[in-house]
């Protein structure tokens, strides 16, 4: 995952393994998009190990009847966080069934609605705990084959973790039977609900491939899955053990927590990469796409037995997911993304105090230092001991709990390293290895230049013209290039606009996209070569440089407008809501104003996901364009369940009230608002 999330197990749950272990489960349910509820039976099959008079099995907020005990009425408890089951158990094998009713606060999301045809559900399970809507365990140590039967309408798509094994349908609705085969821990149990279309294939393997998308954007596959198949038979290779589960699918959903999840056998991802192929130039899914693959096997194979082994699972889905990117685009671009993560952890090690080996440790830490251990180790053993020891690592501890010192205990196996100091340097300590890492990082020739032109920082341009201008039109790989440009910001422009042409010579879309961002102000003697980006294949370019050349030469604005007025960008609709934003604040710009303000207005309504709605809200607010239907938008935004959203919502109320005119609008909207708003908007009002 893109996200970091720790699972601790409790003291209670420490110690219940030791007495039960649950086998397997079959959840019949069915889902309410209206009420936002989950029904349905359930059957635990599992056995006692040592004598006990109490089982508990979590379960959130919900509603128990018709507990059975081996077909026999059980006592039990409901805290609303757990079912507590009362009785003298004894060693044995046992069934558990029971109908429930949950209506979860989170983890399962009801995105869109049928009136609009475009109602999406989907669970995120990680972080949150599946049990919000399944009766389950959010103790990561105790592992479940889990198998569900979906009652739903026909006209949607259920995806679920493992093999569909029979579809059904009678009077409009289909029950959807999966199943999986080995067993996994409750948080990577997942489903989603969707009018989705699937592409299928193999990998050479012969695991069956499954690709969905939304309907609407059936003509993004190719782009948007772009690789998936190369990259799937080259980590099977390079991991060295056989895909574990059967099939894989993969779907984007909207309005997803994260940038992706990898619920075992089903990855589901944010649908801001549903991209076509201009898009795929500045949001492709690959990086996202490998890395939660390479967590079949790493955090679902086999899993951390708790947050402080965490980097088992991120630095190993992070560290495969760069080789494979590096079998695609190549060692300079593998170099260099190690070279842009040591800048980053060697800045951060400078406040950071929590190592690797720590359930508190960053995002960073547990990413990037794990992958750059994992990179230091396989350079160290070399690639023989390093997949010995990965793929003994793998197949001794499938399907089970892990902890850093099993996967050590192979790396000991297979070669004599001096595994307690690499342990030390790189997982007990806080300070990057700066040292170790330039003598690796070094052996790429593209970062032998990189520390050139590092090197020329402090010296002045006029001596050092001539070697950034024969880099430039060398054919080193772009981030050498860009290097170099970053060294130029302060420069005069005649001094360095020769580099910036050159740069532009490059038709490389990513050094472009620097120049353009570099340069928000832009000399008229370089204006005709600047509105060469608007042409770029590269949404976030034509996104710059129409803002820029908008902002620097008000004399062209309409020319500029006119040859816009069709770009919609990603599908957040970036170009589209910039264009309204400055058709909207240019005069005399000869179009029907108030319609350009109601389709701008619209995309900051809850008709459309986070993304676009911000990217709404951020243009209303910043060109002032702002009334009663804008602040509705923007209270509600604080009702969302993307956190990153609320706040965005949050922080700009703030501001806004900061204005007494303001503040009275606000008030003047309270009574026409949900309970839900009410309730955030109150708050913020007597802050």
């Amino acid at each position: 995952m893109k996200y970091l999330f720790f699972f601790i197990s409790t003291f209670i749950f420490a110690q219940q393994t030791q007495f039960v272990d649950f086998k397997s489960v079959l959840g019949k349910i069915s889902i309410n998009p209206i009420e936002k509820t989950v029904s349905g039976a359930v059957d635990y099959d599992f056995n006692i190990l040592k004598p006990t008079d109490t089982i508990k099995i979590d379960a959130q907020n919900m509603e128990f009847s018709n507990l059975k005990l081996n077909g026999k009425l059980v006592n039990y408890i409901n805290t609303e966080k757990q079912l507590q089951l009362i009785f003298p158990f004894k060693k044995g094998k046992n069934k558990l069934t029971f109908q429930y009713l949950a209506k979860p606060k989170q983890t399962m999301y009801f995105v869109g609605s049928k009136a609009n045809d475009n109602l999406q559900i989907w669970t995120q399970g990680q972080g949150k705990y599946t049990s919000h809507w399944f009766p389950s365990f959010d103790d990561v140590n105790e592992k479940v084959v889990f198998n569900l039967n979906v009652v739903y309408n026909k006209d949607y798509q259920v995806i679920s973790n493992g093999i569909l094994k029979f579809k059904s349908g009678l009077d409009g609705v289909s029950v959807w039977q999966y199943q999986m085969q080995k067993p996994m821990s409750s948080y990577l149990l997942m489903l989603a609900i969707g009018k989705f279309e699937k592409i299928s294939q193999k990998s050479k393997s012969g695991i069956p491939l499954e690709m969905y998308l939304e309907s609407k954007d059936g003509g993004k596959f190719e782009p948007t899955y772009r690789d998936s198949k190369r990259m799937f038979d080259f980590l099977e290779k390079e991991i060295g053990v056989k895909y574990p589960w059967g099939i894989y699918k993969q779907a984007p959903v909207r309005d997803f927590l994260y940038a992706g999840m990898e619920n075992t056998s089903a990855t589901l991802f944010n649908a801001r990469y549903v991209v076509d192929s201009t898009g795929f130039e500045d949001r492709s899914y690959t990086n996202v796409n490998a890395h939660e693959l390479a967590h079949q096997w790493f955090g679902n194979l086999v899993t951390a037995e708790s947050g402080k082994h965490h980097w088992l699972q991120e630095g190993f889905a992070t560290y495969y997911a760069l080789l494979a990117e590096k079998e695609i685009y190549g060692e300079d671009y593998f170099y260099s993304k190690l070279y842009e993560s040591a800048s980053q952890l060697k800045f951060a090690s400078r406040t950071d105090t929590i190592p690797v080996l720590n359930a508190k440790a960053s995002s960073l830490t547990f990413y990037q230092k794990g992958a750059w251990a994992l990179f230091v180790l396989h350079e160290e053993i070399g690639d023989k001991a390093f997949k010995k020891a990965v793929k003994n690592y793998l197949k001794k501890h499938a399907f089970q709990n892990v902890n850093t010192q099993d996967f050590f205990a192979e790396i000991k196996k297979s070669s004599n390293y001096d595994i307690d100091n690499f342990s030390k340097v790189w997982l007990e300590t806080t300070t990057f290895n700066t040292q170790q890492a330039n003598s690796l990082l070094l052996k790429n020739k593209v970062i032998q230049m990189l520390f050139e032109v590092n090197k020329l920082k402090n010296i002045p341009l006029s001596e050092k013209s001539n070697f950034m201008e024969k880099t430039m039109q060398s054919e080193v790989y772009f981030s050498v290039k860009e290097a170099i440009l970053n060294q130029l910001k302060n420069e005069k422009w005649e001094d360095k606009k020769s580099l910036f042409i050159l740069a532009l010579a490059t038709k490389n879309v990513q050094l472009r996209q620097t120049v353009a961002a570099v340069l928000n102000e832009i000399p008229e003697s370089f204006r005709t070569q600047y509105e060469t980006f608007l042409e770029d294949k590269s949404y976030q370019t034509q996104e710059l440089a129409l803002y820029n050349l908008w902002n620097n030469f008000p004399e062209q604005r309409i020319q500029y407008l006119n040859k816009s007025k069709s770009w919609m960008g990603f599908n957040d609709y970036n170009l589209r809501t910039l264009w309204l934003s400055l058709a909207l604040t240019t005069p005399n710009y000869p179009l029907d104003k108030q319609a350009l303000e109601t389709e701008l207005m619209q995309y900051s309504s809850i008709d459309y996901e986070a993304n676009t709605r911000q990217n709404a809200l951020e243009k209303l607010l910043a060109f002032k364009i702002i009334n009663d239907i804008v602040l509705k938008n923007l209270v509600n935004a604080t009702t969302h369940h993307m956190w990153q959203f609320t706040k965005f919502g949050r922080d700009n109320i703030r501001k806004l009230l900061k204005n007494p005119e303001m503040r009275v609008s606000f008030e003047k909207i309270v009574p026409y608002l949900n309970e839900a708003e009410q309730f955030q908007l109150n708050r913020l009002l007597k802050e």
